[in-house]
C-alpha cells in the first residue's frame, strides 16, 4: 500500500527512496513514510528463535514479532527464485506493517543473503540480523529434548558445519553488493545457553 503513488496510482515496484520519502518515477510525486529498521533473528532450527521471539511478545516490546516460515508454508520454495519471492514478501509487508510506527522483527533461518537485494530493502533505514548461537551439544539437546526432535538427519544438519554455534561467516560477510547498501548491518551474534528450551 505505502508504495502505491496515490497522484497517478503507479502500484509498480519501481519506487525511489530518499530519507523518509518515496518519490514516484511516473509522475514526479513524493510522499513521506515512516523509515525503521527491519530486524531479523535468525539461527538453525531448535537454537530458540521461536522462544526468543515469544519472550519479546510476552514482554509486550514495542515490536511486530512475525515468523519467515509463513512464507515458507504458503509460497514455492524450490528454487532460489522462490527464496527471493519469500523474502521479498517478507520486505513487503514489513514496510506496510512499519506504518504503525512500530518495527518488524522476524525469525528466519536462511536467506539473510537475499535481504539487501530485494526490492522493498530500500524501505528500511537499516537491516539489522542478530544470530543465536550455542555450543554443539546444547543445540544437540535443545533440539532432542526441547523440541522431541529424533531425526538425526535434522539434528546433523543443524550441527555439521558448525555454521550457527559461532564458527559460521558467510553468508553474513557482506558481498560487495551489501558493503554498498548503507540498509545492510552486521550481524551479533548471542549465546542461547541462557535461554530455555
Amino acid at each position: 500500500m505505502i508504495g502505491i503513488c496515490t497522484k497517478c496510482g503507479n502500484h509498480q515496484w519501481d519506487k525511489e527512496v530518499k530519507g523518509d520519502e518515496i518519490h514516484c518515477p511516473k509522475c514526479g510525486n513524493s510522499w513521506k513514510f515512516i523509515r525503521l529498521p527491519l530486524f531479523i533473528l535468525t539461527g538453525c532450527s531448535g537454537i530458540g528463535k521461536t522462544t526468543t521471539a515469544m519472550e519479546i511478545i510476552r514482554r509486550k516490546a514495542e515490536f511486530t514479532v512475525l515468523d519467515g516460515d509463513m512464507f515458507y508454508n504458503i509460497m514455492p520454495h524450490e528454487t532460489e527464485e522462490d527464496y527471493y519471492d519469500q523474502v521479498e514478501q517478507i520486505g513487503s509487508l514489513s514496510k506496510n506493517l512499519m506504518q504503525t510506527g512500530l518495527p518488524v522483527l522476524w525469525t528466519m533461518a536462511g536467506n539473510l543473503d537475499k535481504l539487501s537485494k530485494t526490492y522493498n530493502s530500500r524501505f528500511f533505514r537499516e537491516i539489522y540480523c542478530l544470530a543465536l548461537v550455542c555450543e554443539e551439544e546444547l543445540l544437540r539437546a535443545r533440539m532432542r529434548d526441547g523440541r522431541g526432535i529424533t531425526d538425526e538427519g535434522w539434528i546433523q544438519s543443524s550441527v555439521d558445519p558448525g555454521i550457527w554455534h559461532g564458527k559460521w561467516k558467510p553468508p553474513f560477510e557482506q558481498t560487495a553488493e551489501q558493503q554498498k547498501c548503507p540498509t545492510f548491518k552486521e550481524v551479533s551474534f548471542c549465546d542461547t545457553s541462557l535461554i530455555p528450551p
